[in-house]
């Protein structure tokens, strides 16, 4: 079965090789250091590294926290960082500098493994969350390299997936040491695919203890007070085609009763930005870019950041936050960050992605589901309505945060026998 599946992999490279160059059209850092994802590399990079990957910015956000633990308890440890997102790649380089390496993981083929393995010599690898590559996990084994998989998620689709193909399935995860689940369900279903339950255990869920420095805050709060001042701010984080259509619609109506009414727009992906301000434009919405510098005056209706890395700074400035990739069928963000920082929270119903967590913050009252179009409006103005409200449901929020906090520390015990 693996040797289909490599077979396949090696047939499809020309379509792979197609797909970076129409990715790189409208974001050139896809074109950039392609020849890291065959696993050549040109700068000298340390060996005996204790391997870490993160697929891209939410997966390695939700990293850094372990990462500085780790460089603290063991300051001269080598660690390499893998992504397979230029944004992924951008906020390694930003948050960590010159802490960790960092390249790119090399597709899912024995000679590019191969060269990845021989250039890093892991002692230690570590993937997070549902990364399951049949030849880099064999490649670990072969190599007598412990492979963990951390903050470790599946969904009852996935799993359904996984097991069509259980002789591959079950080759992979033979060679991992330990699978760290965020739940006890996502612990179960890892064992019905074929993990062995003495190697899999829920530590819970490392993007609870989300790290935002309160400089972060204060400067998010002398935003709101500068540029934003007289404004009612509602931040619409990492949004996707067609979401952004969807609020600068509302926006139009709810303008209507909150005259004060500033919507920030985050998304997701930076190849957008463009489109988005033309979006706006076309909608005949007044429109300031982040990278401009311009300042914001009463006709301006949406605030476009066009950055990465300042999310946190921009939820610290708004009066509401709604976490995009929610109201289309992508699965939903984190809506933690927006939580700890303080700012209320709502989302949409597409949350398959973060099923557990949204279930748990709606139980709590830390947050407010909103499954139609309608329910966003209504909510909206509910809580610009009524400040004792927004400030129950943030204060309900940062709880519902705190009291889920730990398993940074978990998963270093699990790790730190590996670790010098």
């Amino acid at each position: 079965m693996r040797i289909i599946y490599t077979v396949l992999f090696y047939c499809l490279t020309p379509f792979i090789l197609l797909r970076l160059f129409w990715r790189g059209i409208k974001a050139p850092d896809y074109r950039l250091r392609w020849l890291e994802r065959f696993g050549f590399y040109k700068e000298i990079y340390p060996q005996s590294v204790i391997w870490f990957h993160a697929v891209s910015v939410g997966e390695a956000e939700a990293l850094f926290p372990l990462l500085k633990l780790i460089l603290q308890h063991h300051p001269d440890a080598q660690l390499l960082i893998t992504t397979t997102t230029p944004t992924g790649s951008a906020r390694v380089k930003a948050v960590m500098g010159n802490s960790v390496s960092h390249v790119y993981l090399p597709y899912d083929m024995p000679d590019s493994i191969a060269r990845f393995m021989a250039k890093f010599k892991p002692k230690m690898a570590v993937i997070m969350e549902t990364e399951l590559w049949p030849n880099l996990f064999i490649a670990c084994g072969q190599n007598a390299i412990p492979l963990y998989v951390i903050n470790a998620r599946l969904s009852e689709k996935s799993a359904r997936g996984y097991k069509k193909i259980p002789t591959l399935v079950n080759q992979a995860l033979a060679q991992v040491k330990t699978i760290a689940t965020q739940t006890q369900d996502d612990a179960d279903r890892f064992v019905s695919i074929g993990a062995h339950s003495d190697g899999v255990v829920n530590l819970g869920n490392i993007k609870f203890d989300v790290d935002v420095p309160s400089t972060v805050i204060s400067a998010g709060a002398d935003l709101k007070n500068t540029l934003f001042a007289q404004r009612f701010v509602w931040i619409i984080a990492s949004t996707h085609t067609e979401e952004e259509a969807i609020f600068v619609a509302l926006y139009k109506q709810l303008k209507l009763k909150i005259p004060e009414l500033l919507l920030i727009l985050v998304p997701r992906h930076p190849e957008r930005f463009s489109d988005v301000k033309q979006l706006c434009i076309h909608q005949g919405l007044n429109v300031v870019l982040r990278t401009t510098d311009e300042i914001v005056v009463d006709k301006t209706d949406v605030y476009l950041a066009d950055t990465m890395g300042e999310l946190k700074l921009l939820y610290a400035a708004a009066d509401v936050a709604f976490v995009g990739g929610s109201m289309v069928p992508i699965g939903g963000h984190n809506i933690l960050e927006a939580s700890v920082i303080g700012v209320p929270v709502m989302f949409g119903p597409y949350m398959a992605n973060f099923k557990e967590i949204s279930r748990r913050v709606l139980e709590q009252q830390a947050a407010i589901q909103c499954k139609t179009t309608t329910e966003v409006l209504d909510t909206l103005l509910a809580l610009y309505q009524d400040a004792e409200h927004r400030s129950a449901l943030a204060e309900r929020g940062k709880h519902f945060i705190k009291q889920n906090q730990g398993a940074v520390n978990r998963v270093y015990a699990l790790l730190s026998s590996h670790i010098s």
